[in-house]
């Protein structure tokens, strides 16, 4: 897979915000990467040193339109650790 087609977007959330002043980021990858794509997906766009990448699969939940249910698309969200020091600034980074 293509480090490009990896990280998809980040997760703005207030939480996410609040993460980021000990160096944590959030993002939405790709279904299919898996830890090692990540971490060498952020160091090569970012030029940052990841430490940690915890990943976690988020199951779409279903929604009513009238009697019909619809099922939200599946997402896998990466938590990304970094050394000390090292910052993303997430408004110039993708």
């Amino acid at each position: 897979m293509n480090i490009h087609q990896v990280l998809l977007k980040p997760t703005i959330t207030e939480k996410s915000t609040l993460l980021q002043e000990s160096s944590i980021y959030t993002f939405q990858v790709d279904l299919k990467a898996n830890k090692s794509q990540v971490k060498e997906a952020i160091e090569k766009n970012f030029d940052v040193t990841v430490r940690d990448v915890n990943i976690t699969k988020l199951h779409g939940k279903r929604k009513r339109y009238g009697q019909r249910f619809k099922k939200m698309p599946d997402i896998k969200k990466a938590v990304v650790t970094l050394q000390p020091g090292d910052r993303i600034n997430l408004i110039e980074g993708l």
